[in-house]
C-alpha cells in the first residue's frame, strides 16, 4: 500500500524513518524533525494504513503488511537501508523489519513498544468498539494512556490535539490496525535481530511498561540496551521530547 509520508532534511542525508502510534499521525513526530534534519539526517514520516491521509484497507492488516508498506516507501525514495525510530505500533512494524528485512536497516530505536502485547480478544474487542461505537470513545481511552495526568492538566490545548488526532482516525483504519497488534507475536524472532538497537521506555507508561515489555526486547536482541526515561507515559517523545530526541540522536549517531 503505498502510504502517505512526509520528507524533511538534506537529500544525502543518511534516512531516518519515524513510524508511530495506532490512533495517531505523523506529526506526532514534530518534536523529534527538526533536531534529526539539524544533525544532517533526512527524516521520513508516515502515516501507518488507515490514519491521517493514508487510505483505509480493504479488510484487517498484518504486521507484515505494515512492513511490507515501509519496505515499498522506501523502494519509492530509492532507499536501500535506513534507521527506524518506532513508537508503539511503529515500534512493533520497526521489530517485523528487524526479523524479515534486516538488510533495509541501519539501526533501530524501538520506544514504548511490545513484541506481543495484551490477548488477541482485548485487541479485536478494541477494534469492535472502534467501529461500532466510533473513535471518540477510543480517543477518551487512549488520551489516558498517551500522557500522565500532570502532563494533561497542564497542556490542556495539546490535550484536545492529540484526542481529536485519535478522534479523527477513521474506524475501519484503526480497527485493521488492532488485528495486525492482536495476530502479533515477535517475541521469538528477537534474537535474530542483527541491527544496532536501543529500546527506549516510559517510567509512567501503562500500555507497555518497562518490566515486561521493554525490558523482554532489550533482553531478547543482541546487544540491545534499555533506556526509561522518567516522567513519560506512552507517547514519550511528545511529554519528555528533549530526553527522548537526544537518546534518540546519539544512538544514530554510533550506529
Amino acid at each position: 500500500m503505498q502510504v502517505h509520508s512526509v520528507v524533511d532534511g538534506p537529500a544525502d542525508g543518511d534516512v531516518v524513518v519515524l513510524s508511530g502510534s495506532i490512533g495517531s499521525n505523523l506529526t506526532m513526530w514534530e518534536p523529534q524533525v527538526e533536531p534529526l534534519v539539524r544533525e544532517g539526517y533526512r527524516v521520513v514520516r508516515y502515516d501507518q494504513r488507515g490514519h491521517g491521509r493514508t487510505a483505509v484497507p480493504a479488510g484487517d492488516a498484518t504486521m507484515a503488511d505494515l512492513g511490507g508498506d515501509v519496505l515499498e516507501l522506501l523502494d519509492a525514495l530509492g532507499v536501500d537501508r535506513a534507521h527506524v525510530v518506532g513508537l508503539s505500533l511503529g515500534g512493533m512494524t520497526g521489530m517485523w523489519l528487524g526479523i524479515h528485512a534486516p538488510e533495509r536497516l541501519r539501526s533501530l530505536v524501538l520506544c514504548c513498544t511490545s513484541a506481543k502485547l495484551g490477548t488477541p480478544e482485548s485487541w479485536l474487542e478494541r477494534g469492535r468498539t472502534a467501529r461500532e461505537q466510533g473513535m471518540t470513545a477510543i480517543a477518551d481511552g487512549s488520551i489516558e494512556r498517551w500522557f500522565t495526568p500532570d502532563w494533561l492538566a497542564s497542556h490542556p490545548q495539546e490535550r484536545r490535539e492529540y484526542h481529536h488526532m485519535t478522534a479523527a482516525t477513521p474506524a475501519a483504519g484503526y480497527a485493521a490496525c488492532c488485528h495486525a497488534i492482536a495476530t502479533m507475536d515477535l517475541v521469538g524472532g528477537l534474537p535474530s535481530i542483527p541491527v544496532p538497537t536501543l529500546v527506549v521506555a516510559g517510567a509512567d507508561d501503562p500500555a507497555t511498561p518497562p518490566e515486561g515489555h521493554g525490558s523482554v526486547i532489550a533482553d531478547a536482541v543482541p546487544d540491545a540496551r534499555l533506556e526509561v526515561v522518567p516522567g513519560a507515559a506512552h507517547l514519550g517523545n511528545v511529554e519528555q521530547p528533549e530526553r527522548f530526541t537526544e537518546l534518540i540522536t546519539t544512538h544514530l549517531a554510533k550506529a
